[in-house]
């Protein structure tokens, strides 16, 4: 079977939609080809398939997800189950807004694709979308200046959680590892005072002191522009595909107690990408 040309979603300026209502009658979520998936995600960047049945548990997901490739196992396993925790020890697991990032920045290895699976959306008005901004699309809209700016910085994060106690160090500019074509790789700070669980670590480099307040400015502004960004409102059953080597993504802060419920896989590429930023154990330097 061929995959006939697809919609975009709703609001997005990028990305692919496959809905259900216009694939042929009665076919499942497995009976379309993940090759010509795959290929919809790296030429779209992310790609929404809604209103196929649900998977049934997080091993039916996982089984689904492993015919893409190879899975990155974490300590607990290959799906991380996101939702709010009664006494949460990161913000992953609290209700309020998480900054853009890319997955993986503190493991061995960087995956090329996540899959966000809804198992149960919030309401309509309790907030809880997904955040993806096309950072390739950013860097060929930026003025030459603004862009020089940015092509000067260096990050260099720290964070410690119950699966890793790592350092990533990358230019905010970089290069997808299998195209070359240049994308951003930053992790947003966030106000000190904000009430906001386990704080990262960041230090930005490269430029004076006096300009970084512009350069932040100026890149969350451009990260987070319309036609760079798309917030994905999630419907239950909603299987979200995005490329991890490309887009940065976050959260939007959420109702508590809403019934906000995803569940996270993993997937590297072929071959798998060795994270290029990670720093070993101790090493805190930013060269």
């Amino acid at each position: 079977m061929t995959i006939q040309t697809p919609a975009r979603p709703p609001l997005a300026g990028f990305g692919a939609l496959i809905d259900a209502g216009s694939a042929s009658p009665g076919e499942c979520l497995e009976e379309l080809p993940v090759g010509d998936l795959r290929e919809l995600v790296r030429a779209h960047h992310l790609l929404l398939l809604r209103g196929f049945p649900a998977f049934a548990d997080a091993e039916e997901l996982t089984a689904y997800c492993a015919r893409w490739g190879e899975i990155s196992m974490w300590p607990f396993g290959a799906v991380l189950e996101l939702l709010e925790h009664e006494n949460p020890a990161d913000h992953i697991f609290d209700h309020r807004h998480v900054p853009l990032h890319w997955d993986g920045m503190y493991r061995p290895q960087v995956p090329e694709f996540q899959f966000f699976h809804c198992v149960s959306a919030p309401g309509h008005d309790q907030g809880g979308g997904t955040v993806f901004s096309q950072t390739s699309a950013v860097l060929r809209d930026a003025e030459p200046a603004v862009r020089a700016l940015w092509e000067e910085v260096t990050g260099t994060y720290r964070r410690k959680m119950e699966y890793y106690d790592s350092t990533a160090v990358s230019p905010v500019v970089t290069a997808h590892p299998v195209t070359g074509e240049p994308v951003i790789r930053y992790n947003e700070p966030v106000a000190p005072d904000d009430e906001f669980i386990n704080h990262p670590d960041l230090e930005f480099t490269g430029v004076p002191a006096d300009r970084l307040e512009e350069f932040h400015r100026g890149l969350r502004r451009a990260l987070r522009a319309p036609e760079h960004a798309y917030t994905h409102r999630w419907r239950t059953g909603d299987l979200v595909i995005a490329d991890n080597y490309t887009l940065l993504h976050g959260r939007e802060a959420f109702t508590s107690r809403a019934p906000r419920h995803l569940r996270r896989v993993h997937v590297l590429g072929e071959p798998a990408l060795e994270n290029p930023a990670l720093r070993p154990a101790g090493d805190h330097s930013n060269g």
